[in-house]
């Protein structure tokens, strides 16, 4: 069994990008199994003067933890004022450190994810993927997903009940999966 962890960069209850990983979720191929961490909100802004062993606080624990259990990490982001969102920016703060001991380290990891505008959140994707590389993550460049118009497109339906969307989050799924094993 491979284990995936999936990241959203966004809080937004009705985020497009939450939507695509419930989608990844349930069409996951068998074999991997795809969890969604939900605490990056409670991460408190990354500080070293409380990152100590006796001070680190509980949530970056649980997700320092949850990095630890996984074979892989998918990354599913919108963007933010043409760049990576904040929570997620943070979450990598979080997971570089403590420095020589990163559970994010040689990692496979991949960044995926869907915007309004017409290039699908690109910008963000590249940020991201720069950012897991410098903290130390295995960055799967060559795995990419930009979905575009995301407003528009999904509007009336969910990600999960487009067929093109499916079939490509099965093959991202699939290609971080066949590098964790090839990393393992």
């Amino acid at each position: 069994m491979t284990s995936i962890l999936v990241l959203v960069g966004s809080l937004r209850t009705g985020s497009t990008n939450k939507q695509i990983a419930e989608a990844a979720v349930q069409n996951a191929p068998e074999g991997v199994t795809l969890t969604v961490f939900d605490g990056l909100a409670q991460l408190p802004f990354y500080n070293e003067d409380i990152d100590t062993e006796s001070a680190v606080p509980a949530s970056a624990v649980a997700f320092r933890s949850a990095l630890s259990a996984a074979d892989a990490v998918l990354v599913i982001t919108p963007e933010h004022n043409g760049t990576i969102p904040a929570v997620l920016k943070n979450a990598i703060d979080w997971a570089s450190r403590p420095y020589g001991e990163s559970q994010i380290s040689g990692k496979p990891t991949a960044v995926i994810g869907s915007a309004f505008g017409q290039f699908g959140g690109v910008w963000a994707q590249d940020e991201a993927r720069k950012s897991f590389g410098i903290a130390g993550a295995n960055v799967l460049d060559d795995i990419k997903l930009s979905i575009p118009g995301s407003v528009v497109r999904f509007a009336d339906v969910h990600p999960r009940d487009d067929a093109e969307v499916v079939e490509r989050l099965r093959d991202v799924v699939s290609a971080v999966a066949a590098a964790a094993k090839a990393a393992a």
